[in-house]
């Protein structure tokens, strides 16, 4: 499977969304109210032809770039990453994870997906500055935006309903000069 590799990590590696994904587990993902607790997905439910159409709207497109999480062992698709809503201008664009698969989870799938997308948005994107939302009780992705050295820059009061109630969304940042700097300090503590 090395061809369809985009960027290569030590346990994953991420390729783009193909549409054999469609049938997999990628829709059950999006129709899991406990995959989805902490995201604006299930609300309404995905049915294959939405994923295929989807998956076909990201061809050729330069503002977004998402990506397939594939788990080496096994070669199964666990989940998905994301820069979107790129700004050339602004040199700027939104973080987002998921990882689907239940039974990748805790496994430091999520870290190793972000350092690989993140260096490859700072080093061949060019981007300035990454950002990401999350709900004020997604204590894992809150733990995964600081991991990464992101920084807390604000709160969105009640700006997510789910689940009967407004949630606050927590809203991060991260400059490329902070991760060059923290990419530096992991290297030379290997």
């Amino acid at each position: 499977m090395r061809q369809r590799q985009f960027l290569s990590g030590a346990r994953i590696y991420l390729r783009n969304l193909e549409r054999s994904d469609v049938e997999g587990n990628y829709g059950y993902w999006l129709n899991d109210p406990e995959v989805c607790r902490f995201n604006a997905h299930h609300r309404f439910p995905y049915a294959k032809g939405d994923l295929a159409d989807y998956i076909e709207g990201l061809r050729g497109t330069h503002d977004r770039l998402v990506l397939a999480i594939i788990d080496r062992e096994g070669d199964q698709h666990v989940g998905n990453i994301s820069l979107q809503s790129m700004d050339p201008l602004e040199r700027s664009a939104e973080f987002a994870i998921v990882i689907g698969e239940k039974s990748a989870w805790g496994k430091g799938f999520s870290k190793e997906a972000a350092r690989l997308i993140l260096d490859h948005g700072f080093g061949a994107l060019n981007l300035h500055r990454v950002y990401c939302g999350t709900s004020s009780e997604n204590i894992p992705m809150q733990k995964l935006a600081l991991a990464m050295g992101f920084s807390l820059e604000g709160r969105r009061r009640e700006a997510l309903y789910k689940n009967f109630g407004y949630l606050d969304i927590l809203e991060y940042g991260l400059l490329r000069c902070e991760w060059q700097a923290a990419s530096t300090r992991e290297a030379s503590s290997s």
